[in-house]
C-alpha cells in the first residue's frame, strides 16, 4: 500500500461516503467526526429530508395564490433545518446503533464505533443540533411550531424500529417527510388535507428508496437480527417498489388536485406533470436494479434527490401561470 492509499479507518472516513468529500478534504480536523456523524460527507439525506419541505410550500402558495417575502424564509430555513435535524437524527440513529455498526461492513467505519467520538460527545452534538434548528422553527407560525416540535418523537423512535418490525422504512417515512406537513402549515396557518396527502406521498417514496437502500447490508442484517423491508421483500422487492411508486403518484396527484386554484386549469396542467415526471424517473431505477449489486444500489439510492426534485421544479413553475 502506498503512502497514498489509506483505509477509510486510517483516515477516518466513512465507507459509503462520497470519495474526496468537501468534509475529507478541507473540513478542521476536530470537526471532521462531527461532521461525519451527521453525515454531512453524505449529503443525499439531506436533500430527502428536504425535498418533501419545499414540496408543501410551493403546493400550498399555488394553491392560496400568495406568495409573500417571509415564504423566502420558509424555504431557505426549510433549508437550514434540514441540515440540522438530518444531523441530529443521523447522530442519534448512530448513538443508539452504536453496538449494531461495528458488525456491518458498510457501517464499521462511522465515529463512534471506530471510536473517533464518544457516545457522550455525539450526544451533546444531537442536543446542539437540535437547539439551533428550535431557533429557526420558532420564527414559524405557532401551528408549524407545534408540527416541528412534534417531529422529534417519531426522529427518536426509528433507531429501535428495525429490532420490532420488518417495516422500519414507514417509521423513516413518517419522519423524514413530515415537512411537506410543517412547510404547507408554515405558509398557510393551517393544516390542509392536500399536504396530508403530500405526506403520504412521501411516505410512499421514502419506502421505495430506502428499500433500495436496505438491500446493501441485508446479509449483514441477516446475521445480526435486524429487520428491514429489503429482507421481507428479498427477490419480490421489484414488485413492491412498483406498487410504492404507483401510491406516490397517485396520492401526489390526488394533492395536486385537491390543492390546485379554482379555474386555473394551466397550473394544474403544470403541477400534475411533477408526479408524473417523478414516477418516469422510478421506473428508469427499476430497470437498473440489480440487488445484489452494491454500488448500483448506491447509486440508485443517490439518484432520488433527482426524483424529488422533478415536483419541485413543476410546483415552482406553476406559481407562474
Amino acid at each position: 500500500m502506498t503512502g497514498t492509499e489509506q483505509t477509510p479507518e486510517v483516515q477516518g472516513q466513512v465507507r459509503d461516503a462520497v470519495r474526496g468529500n468537501w468534509v475529507d478534504r478541507w473540513a478542521p480536523s476536530g470537526a471532521r467526526p462531527y461532521l461525519r456523524l451527521s453525515r454531512a460527507d453524505r449529503p443525499i439525506g439531506t436533500w430527502l429530508l428536504l425535498l418533501p419541505c419545499w414540496w408543501g410550500l410551493l403546493l400550498s402558495m399555488v394553491s392560496d395564490g400568495q406568495a409573500r417575502w417571509f415564504d423566502l424564509w420558509i424555504f431557505v430555513g426549510c433549508g437550514i433545518g434540514a441540515v440540522l435535524m438530518r444531523g441530529a437524527g443521523c447522530t442519534w440513529n448512530d448513538i443508539t446503533d452504536r453496538h449494531i455498526d461495528g458488525s456491518v461492513a458498510r457501517t464499521a467505519s462511522r465515529p463512534i464505533p471506530s471510536g473517533q467520538v464518544t457516545a457522550k460527545q455525539a450526544l451533546a452534538w444531537a442536543v446542539a443540533q437540535c437547539l439551533v434548528a428550535f431557533c429557526i422553527l420558532i420564527t414559524f407560525p405557532p401551528m408549524a411550531i407545534a408540527l416541528g416540535v412534534l417531529a422529534l418523537l417519531p426522529v427518536a423512535i426509528y433507531p429501535f424500529a428495525k429490532r420490532f418490525t420488518w417495516w422500519p422504512q414507514v417509521f423513516l417515512g413518517i419522519a423524514f417527510n413530515w415537512g411537506a406537513l410543517l412547510a404547507w402549515t408554515a405558509h398557510s396557518g393551517t393544516l390542509g388535507l392536500p399536504a396530508v396527502l403530500l405526506y403520504l406521498a412521501g411516505m410512499a417514496w421514502t419506502l421505495f428508496y430506502d428499500t433500495i437502500y436496505a438491500h446493501q447490508d441485508k446479509e449483514d442484517d441477516a446475521l445480526i437480527g435486524v429487520k428491514s423491508t429489503a429482507r421481507l421483500f428479498g427477490d419480490d422487492t421489484p414488485k413492491w417498489l412498483s406498487r410504492f411508486m404507483v401510491i406516490c403518484v397517485f396520492l401526489m396527484g390526488a394533492a395536486i388536485v385537491l390543492a390546485a386554484p379554482g379555474g386555473n386549469i394551466m397550473a394544474l396542467l403544470v403541477m400534475i406533470f411533477g408526479p408524473w415526471a417523478m414516477g418516469w424517473h422510478m421506473v428508469w431505477q427499476m430497470r437498473r436494479l440489480k440487488l445484489d449489486d452494491n454500488d448500483r444500489l448506491l447509486d440508485l439510492f443517490r439518484s432520488n434527490r433527482d426524483a424529488g426534485l422533478l415536483p419541485v421544479l413543476f410546483f415552482a413553475g406553476a406559481l407562474l401561470a
